[in-house]
């Protein structure tokens, strides 16, 4: 490479990967979500059941509440009602290289400044 940022773009086929692997989609910031996050973060492998999880990221704009009911500083009620003032940042998590290999196509290299 030359140094310059790229970035990839791909294609997902989603929809016909979500008929042939097990799926998890979260719609919103809620108690399964809080929990999910929370069991991930304490080692529990919850997300083993699935091949391709969807849905919000527990990034800066939310993590501080996650943290504060996790540790117990804050009610679950506390925490949804704080994580309902956020839209979740959507992403995609592919567990299984056979979904990889069938479903994400790569596009293109765009080179950014």
């Amino acid at each position: 490479m030359d140094g310059q940022p790229y970035i990839n773009e791909y294609h997902f086929d989603i929809d016909n990967a979500v008929r042939e692997f097990r799926y998890k989609k979260f719609e919103h910031y809620d108690s399964e979500w809080l929990h999910f996050i929370v069991d991930s973060r304490d080692g529990l492998k919850v997300w083993k059941d699935f091949d391709i999880i969807e849905g919000g990221v527990a990034n800066d704009r939310v993590i501080d509440t996650v943290e504060a009911f996790k540790a117990g500083q804050i009610s679950e009620e506390k925490a949804l009602e704080e994580l309902s003032k956020h839209q979740p940042n959507n992403q995609i998590c592919i567990l299984k290289q056979e979904v990889v290999d069938k479903y994400l196509e790569f596009q293109k290299s765009v080179i950014t400044k």
